[in-house]
């Protein structure tokens, strides 16, 4: 076996030390956070980014700026899904959103990571997932449930039976809160589609890895294409077009600013969508989840039955 020379052993010393210095200087290749539309993962079509960055500066992500055209493709998607996801047993739905519980359960550490690098603390981060988690589950026991809770058998003064039952109210667009990574996405996602509706949704400006995460969980969840459907970008910009789309049935804002309130209230009045706000939630309360919150985005719808005894008469009282 050879000897090494004091040269050799130098020379492998020094390079030894030039490695870490070398390393720190090589560019991270930062990952590119796509939107979610009808279950594919497309690029928003105006190719326009912004890079996420945490509280100190430091570059997270290259993250989509959706356009208007995008939010229209994801009401289309929405709609489409609208007719199989509105009709499907409500046991069927709960069975889904508890598959998503179990998705994010096994990606846990993987959410906690994307909340610590947007400030969250670790301990915080862990909370946050885990209440996400037992949202979903939450909302997956109320799918065959809430219609008992909100329905009714009416007394009328004829010889009809009068029943109102709850039912989905469509396409809904969704404002998710901007100062909530995760848990208040949930939070609002969950009740509406547990009701049978579609969604799009805008995910935080701010915050935004979580939401499109989110979306890779949904995606691996047997939740079908077009149901809910994510996007990033800036309120400012895509709010109005949340609001005033003629095919969008209602609409959830999670804020309190005034002046947005009465935007959205204005474009909202073009076809008579129900608009709904959420403000001062604390998402991390047992008040941010309630099967009120499902009965936000449900029609009632009233049927009149008319009373017949045995031979075809109608019964009288």
């Amino acid at each position: 076996m050879s000897v090494k020379n004091k040269e050799t052993i130098a020379a492998e010393t020094e390079a030894d030390m030039r490695q870490p210095e070398e390393a720190s200087r090589r560019l991270e290749v930062l990952k590119t956070y796509k939107i979610f539309i009808g279950g594919k993962f497309p690029r928003t079509e105006s190719g326009r980014y912004y890079v996420a960055q945490d509280e100190a500066g430091h570059k997270l992500a290259n993250v989509c700026l959706s356009s208007r055209k995008d939010f229209r493709e994801a009401v289309v998607a929405a709609r489409t899904a609208f007719g199989d996801w509105g009709s499907r047993a409500a046991f069927n739905r709960g069975q889904i959103l508890y598959r998503i519980a179990e998705m994010l359960e096994g990606r846990k550490l993987q959410f906690i990571d994307e909340l610590v690098k947007q400030g969250a603390g670790q301990a915080a981060a862990g909370q946050e997932v885990e209440q996400s988690i037992d949202r979903l589950i939450y909302y997956a026991g109320w799918c065959d449930k809430f219609q008992q809770l909100f329905s009714s058998v009416n007394p009328v003064a004829t010889s009809h039976f009068n029943f109102s039952v709850p039912e989905p109210t469509g396409v809904v667009s969704i404002l998710a809160p901007q100062d909530s990574a995760l848990l208040g996405l949930v939070s609002v996602i969950a009740p509406v589609i547990a009701g049978g509706n579609t969604c799009v949704v805008l995910g935080s400006y701010s915050k935004p890895l979580s939401a499109v995460t989110f979306a890779e969980v949904l995606s691996t969840s047997d939740v079908p294409g077009g149901v809910v459907n994510i996007l990033t970008g800036k309120m400012e910009e895509l709010a109005p077009y949340f609001a005033d789309h003629m095919d969008v049935n209602a609409l959830v804002y999670c804020g309190d600013d005034m002046e947005m309130k009465k935007l959205l209230q204005q474009k909202a009045a073009l076809n008579l969508k129900r608009v709904v706000f959420y403000d001062h939630v604390d998402w991390m309360s047992a008040n941010g989840q309630s099967p009120y919150l499902i009965a936000d985005s449900q029609e009632i719808k009233t049927t009149w039955h008319p009373i017949e005894n045995i031979g075809g008469a109608k019964a009288g009282y």
